[in-house]
């Protein structure tokens, strides 16, 4: 196991973006800093960074275990520093993400860290025209939908959003039991769709991946926000799958049911995604590692 002075250290060059800045941070020399990160390295067995001319750039595993370690090392660091907890920041934090998780989800994160001082711009929108700002510098981090491909962002998986298949009760009643067990398709094709876009991606990939087949049920409407979605299946304009951290509220009320469990529940991953080689200023850093660390609840609530 590192020595905190080891994972500290190497913190502060993943956050500060360069090894001078982190020694400059920490008050000790260049060197100092750059033995300590030998010795880290020497221990996981492989570099974490890369050097370049403007500094450092992390590696994936740098990315992985900066999102692992940061929250508990500030929070040691916090219970032998005491008056040191919670300074304030400085600066602006662009960040972008999907309307849903970021109102429902990300949104209480943002809050504690603009009460310590930083302005914070949020950008809502879909995941491959934000990782495109991202590239661009118009953004410091991204929530994504989708795992980036692009050799310049640096990502790591959020959480795993579940998904589910609901219906109003009143529908539900109109389904046979036995062949939705053994005809799923053909038992749900009467019922009409409630869609987030037109190519109906959400729906679609859980009919292909529970199902093994597109879904031929008429589209009732089509709305770019998956709570209206939620609005729309409760007033009874149709069936839909939605994450369950969106439908949980209306299926605990009985607003709506589960039309489908799954053995394996579909999920997808939201990854937090950085532009690879940026400088992550303090505000950023300490952003990115509360929603690590809120992340590891959300799933449980």
């Amino acid at each position: 196991m590192p020595h905190l002075d080891l994972l500290s250290t190497f913190l502060e060059i993943y956050r500060a973006g360069s090894l001078s800045a982190a020694a400059q941070r920490l008050g000790v020399t260049q060197p100092a800093v750059t033995g300590q990160l030998a010795r880290l390295e020497e221990q996981i067995g492989e570099p974490l960074f890369v050097r370049t001319h403007k500094g450092v750039t992390p590696t994936q595993r740098a990315a992985a275990l900066a999102s692992r370690i940061g929250v508990h090392v500030d929070g040691l660091r916090e219970a032998l520093h005491p008056a040191d907890a919670e300074p304030p920041l400085r600066g602006t934090v662009r960040i972008g993400g999907a309307a849903e998780v970021m109102t429902l989800r990300v949104l209480p994160v943002l809050a504690g860290l603009a009460r310590r001082g930083v302005t914070v711009h949020v950008t809502l929108g879909l995941a491959d025209d934000l990782l495109s700002q991202l590239v661009n510098d118009r953004l410091d981090l991204v929530v994504s939908a989708v795992r980036p491909s692009r050799a310049a962002v640096l990502a790591v998986p959020l959480v795993d959003e579940e998904f589910v298949l609901v219906a109003p009760p009143a529908m539900a009643h109109t389904i046979d039991a036995g062949r939705l067990r053994t005809e799923p398709v053909a038992a749900l094709a009467h019922l009409p769709l409630v869609a987030y876009a037109e190519e109906l991606p959400i729906v679609r990939r859980y009919w292909r991946s529970e199902f093994g087949r597109r879904p031929p049920n008429p589209v009732a409407m089509v709305v770019a926000d998956l709570r209206a979605v939620l609005a729309a299946v409760v007033a009874g304009a149709g069936i839909s799958v939605l994450p369950r951290y969106i439908a949980a509220p209306a299926l605990a009320a009985g607003e709506v049911v589960q039309l489908h469990h799954p053995e394996v529940a579909p999920l997808n991953t939201l990854y937090l995604a950085v532009r690879r080689g940026a400088p992550a200023g303090p505000a950023v850093t300490v952003l990115r590692d509360h929603l690590q660390q809120a992340a590891r609840q959300w799933n449980t609530l």
